[in-house]
Formats: C-alpha cells, structure tokens, sequence
C-alpha cells in the first residue's frame, strides 16, 4: 500500500520521514479559505474543522486505487473559543500573539485517510497552550528574530524554534504541536501494512 500526503508543509513531511515512513508529498487542489469559510457558517467547531479540512484535503487529490491519501490540518481556538487563522502578516501575528498573552487555547492537529475516494481513518488530537504573560519587549525582539515565519502558522508561532518561549505550559502531544496526530496514525499505518508493524 502506497502513502501520499496531501499537503507540501515542510514540517510534517519532515515527521514522516524521521518516522520512516515511506510517502510522496503533493499539494492538495483545495481553496482552503472557502473550504474553512463554508465549514463556519454550518457551524462547525474547531476540533471537527480540523478533521474535516484534513479529510477535504485527501478526498482533493485524484489517486491510484492501491493507494492511501493522508490529509492533515489543524486549528487553533482560543479559550473565548475564537478561531484563528494564519496571520498573514507581522502586524497580525503581533495581534494574534497580544490575544493569546497570559491564556491558554487549544490546538487540535487533525488527520484522515482516504483511499478511492472513501474515507477510512480518522483521528484529531488536541493540545494545551499555556502562553506566558510576555513583555512589549519580548514581543519586539521575538518578531524580529523570526520575521515572515510568523506569518504562516495560526497564532504566529512555532514551537520548534523561539516560538517556544512563549509558553509556560505545555499539554499534549509535541507531534500534535507540529500538525500531525504522528502516534495514532503509525498504529493505523501499522494495521494498513505501509509501515511494519
């Protein structure tokens, strides 16, 4: 059974090949803006948004019969339970990063399998962010170190590199930080034999 992650994000491409996973990548043909657009108006929540941008991914990408599509996405919900996006620029992410100062809000990392064009696996996992009650200037000297690299992830931040300053408390999967439920899906991948169990 072959693998084909549908999404050309860097990070997770990166777990699954430290994973061992054997994978091709490619873009998923999905306008994400619309699809998360019309996903809140029929009052979807941010844990199930995650699951089903994932799932809408896969089921974007024409494959073979004989092989499996991994759609993956993920959502951040603050705890007035707001849903943000990706910044897009400076000024927003030092926005989004004022809102999350001294709080907690949640990041659920969802991801589906699909093959034919069926749904075959799901799961979402959710993490804790406990950020800090950071000063002015740290907020300056953190936007400056990362420059455009705030602006593509939801809450302006990235753990794996100074973006872990900004917490104080973290709870629950550091895979699930990075954008994929990287454990539950080997264990699937197991039973699916594209990895050995």
């Amino acid at each position: 059974m072959k693998l084909l992650l549908a999404s050309q994000s860097p990070t997770r491409r990166r777990m699954l090949e430290v994973a061992g996973v054997p994978f091709e990548a490619v873009s998923a043909p999905l306008d994400e803006d619309s699809a998360k657009a019309g996903l809140l108006a029929s009052g979807f929540g941010a844990r199930d948004m995650a699951e089903m941008l994932a799932e809408l991914k896969a089921k974007s990408v024409a494959a073979p019969a004989d092989t499996l599509v991994l759609g993956a996405d993920q959502t951040l919900e603050r705890a007035d339970g707001e849903i943000l996006g990706k910044p897009g620029s400076r000024a927003g992410a030092r926005d989004q990063l004022l809102s999350l100062r001294g709080a907690e809000h949640k990041l659920h990392s969802g991801a589906v399998l699909v093959r034919n064009g069926e749904r075959l696996w799901g799961c979402v996992e959710s993490v804790t962010m406990s950020v800090r009650d950071f000063s002015t200037r740290f907020l300056d000297d953190y936007l400056a170190h990362e420059g455009d690299a705030v602006t593509g992830s939801a809450g302006a931040y990235r753990v794996e590199a100074m973006g872990a300053q900004l917490f104080e408390r973290i709870d629950g999967s550091h895979f699930a930080i990075l954008g994929l439920p990287l454990l539950p899906l080997l264990a699937e991948l197991r039973k699916r034999g594209v990895v050995t169990s």
